[in-house]
Parts: C-alpha cells; sequence; structure tokens
C-alpha cells in the first residue's frame, strides 16, 4: 500500500491505498460529493504538516490549549478562536492559524 494525497476544491484528503483506483474509491466512499483535482503517490510512509508553514510557532502547549478551546467550543472554530484569543491574548491572526491547524488533528 502507498500513501496517496487526493485534492478536491474543499479538502486535502491524505488515505493509503495499493493504487490511484483504490485511492479514488476511497475518496467516494468517505466524500461522495468531492470532485478530485489532483491525486498524488507519496514518495513516503508518512504525512507532515509543518506548524511554521501555517504561521503558528511556539510550544506544544499552544497545540493544548487550541484542542481544550475546540472541545469547549464544541467544535464551532469561531467561538474556538475567540476563547483562544481570550485564554492566550494573541491576536486573531494567530487564534485563527492556531485552531484551524489543530483541527486537522481532531479533538
Amino acid at each position: 500500500m502507498a500513501l496517496f494525497e487526493i485534492e478536491t476544491p474543499s479538502h486535502i484528503v491524505i488515505t493509503w491505498a495499493d493504487d490511484e483506483d483504490d485511492a479514488r474509491a476511497a475518496l467516494e466512499e468517505n466524500y461522495p460529493n468531492e470532485e478530485p483535482i489532483r491525486i498524488t503517490k507519496r514518495p513516503r510512509d508518512v504525512w507532515v504538516i509543518s506548524k511554521a508553514v501555517l504561521g503558528v510557532t511556539g510550544n506544544a502547549r499552544a497545540s493544548e490549549l487550541a484542542r481544550d478551546c475546540l472541545a469547549k467550543a464544541a467544535g464551532d472554530k469561531l467561538h474556538a478562536i475567540r476563547l483562544y484569543m481570550k485564554e492566550t491574548g494573541v491576536d486573531l491572526d494567530m487564534a485563527r492559524k492556531t485552531i484551524e491547524s489543530n483541527i486537522v488533528y481532531g479533538w
């Protein structure tokens, strides 16, 4: 199996598949209303999201706090951003980047 990256208009889906056809099938099964724009077989067996590229820097506490804010907000991103700003004193842009980067980890 290989790791595939499937880009759609709304998502970047990462999935294990035997080949491109299986990757398309996984997208269809999980996101039936999404059309693939690009399907790429990844060269390695891991997927990494760089926090620095997203503009999120600092310690691990930021991620822990962001996930806590998401949980308190029951997944409501805007409310979580407001909570994060209140807890940390960061500006709107940094709070948004931190919350959004942690949404992908699950909360």
